[in-house]
């Protein structure tokens, strides 16, 4: 009988234990919903980005350079199971969008660059990825994503501004895909006003 009567308090907790604020999981970084959030206020996305770093091909690499195009920047991991579900979505918009739209990789907490070539190479990525074994690049998104959500898409608006984020694993190309012609339609508007 007593286990009857605490069996609704046990099921409340439970429940209770699975909402909340997201926190780190046993790899250490932070899960997102893979829910795509757009900026559309301008004031919200705050200043342009300032990133530059070494690729895993070992070229340098500046977000300053693709200013004037709509720029999708993904954070991954060889490691990130996640990663690995969205790759084909990521490199599938990348050729869909083509050259229009510049994507940038990178790299976070991985022990040795090996790895990480070996995972593009895996999942025939054809875009930069800028190497952050420590994942300190990632410090450049702190004002709209942690700095320990992986894998995180964003996407840059023309000026380099974060206008679109997709905290976890990308749902599919498509939704990748329609949420870069979202910021690419409010950057003509703003443009033209």
């Amino acid at each position: 009988m007593r286990l009857r009567s605490t069996l609704p308090a046990l099921i409340t907790l439970l429940a209770l234990a699975g909402c909340g604020l997201p926190g780190t999981n046993n790899a250490g970084y932070i899960p997102g919903d893979g829910v795509p959030h757009e900026i559309t206020n301008v004031a919200d996305r705050g200043d342009p980005v300032d990133l530059s770093g070494t690729t895993l091909q070992g070229k340098s690499l500046d977000l300053s350079s693709t200013r004037g195009k709509v720029t999708v920047v993904n954070v991954w991991g060889s490691w990130c199971g996640d990663c690995v579900r969205e790759a084909g979505f990521l490199e599938q918009a990348h050729k869909q969008l083509g050259a229009a739209v510049p994507f940038v990789g990178i790299d976070v907490r991985d022990s040795s660059a090996d790895n990480a070539r070996a995972y593009e190479r895996g999942h025939d990525i054809t875009y930069p990825s800028i190497y952050s074994p420590k994942g300190t690049a990632t410090l450049a998104f702190a004002a709209k994503v942690s700095p320990r959500t992986t894998p995180a898409t964003l996407v840059l608006d023309t000026q380099g501004r974060v206008a679109a984020i997709i905290g976890g694993t990308v749902p599919d190309t498509l939704t990748l895909v329609e949420v870069v012609h979202d910021v690419q339609r409010m950057s003509r508007s703003e443009a033209a006003s």
